[in-house]
């Protein structure tokens, strides 16, 4: 069994039973989580030929690492409420892939699995927004459980 997983948690319910999936995992094989949540800097936009300020003044980074906190918060109450052994973590993605971001911290921590829900986008969905899962899934050098949203 994996005694060190990684889940990336968004706040969504795909994330949450992403979470859950973890937690049984990590029940069974007495494994040490680490919740990770990686903040979007999106403070600027591609805009024709260069990059142009984004985020409105009440978006400051502040209200991204509190919005993060607060993901952060709910799932560790969900792992306190089973008695794991468990670290929390909120990095930014500094302009990065969050992928690249996600496996990059894995493998720091020396992760042996990392989970991470998909919210299963297709066509352009997909090509608009890309696939985060998609992007662990290519970088992480360690195996990766996808766990489909409903």
């Amino acid at each position: 069994m994996y005694k060190r997983i990684l889940v990336a948690v968004d706040g969504s319910q795909t994330s949450d039973r992403a979470l859950d999936e973890a937690i049984k995992l990590a029940k069974e094989g007495h494994s040490q989580l680490l919740l990770l949540h990686v903040s979007e800097d999106v403070s600027q936009v591609w805009i024709g030929s260069e990059w142009m300020a984004a985020t409105p003044p009440m978006l400051s980074p502040e209200i991204f690492e509190e919005i993060g906190r607060g993901i952060l918060d709910h799932a560790a109450k969900k792992v306190q409420g089973v008695g794991l052994e468990f670290e929390t973590r909120r990095v930014n993605d500094d302009g990065q892939r969050i992928g690249k971001v996600v496996a990059q911290q894995a493998q720091d921590w020396q992760a042996e699995l990392i989970v991470i829900g998909t919210h299963g986008r297709r066509g352009l969905d997909h090509f608009l927004l890309g696939s985060v899962a998609e992007g662990v899934m290519r970088a992480a050098p360690m195996p990766v459980l996808l766990v489909r949203g409903a």
